[in-house]
């Protein structure tokens, strides 16, 4: 199969590089025209906060220390997307 091939492109190298020209151009053609993103999409984010403290609970460690850094890394990410 691959000799009867190789004998055809031999023997026909107009055909063959007729072929090859059209996939170069049709290569040339597609990369000129796809779109690329420029930009990444970051709208999907996400930040884990660890928080630890020996005197506190885990409510009062949630309330007085994890949500407030929550809340303000909530607004400092809506500053930013602006």
């Amino acid at each position: 199969m691959l000799l009867k091939i190789i004998d055809f492109s031999i023997k026909n190298k107009l055909i063959i590089i007729l072929f090859t020209l059209s996939v170069v151009a049709f290569g040339i053609y597609s990369v000129l025209n796809i779109p690329v993103g420029a930009v990444p999409d970051i709208t999907n984010n996400q930040v884990q906060v660890i928080t630890t403290s020996g005197n506190l609970s885990t409510q009062e460690i949630e309330q007085f220390i994890t949500a407030p850094v929550e809340m303000e890394m909530a607004k400092a990410r809506l500053f930013w997307v602006r």
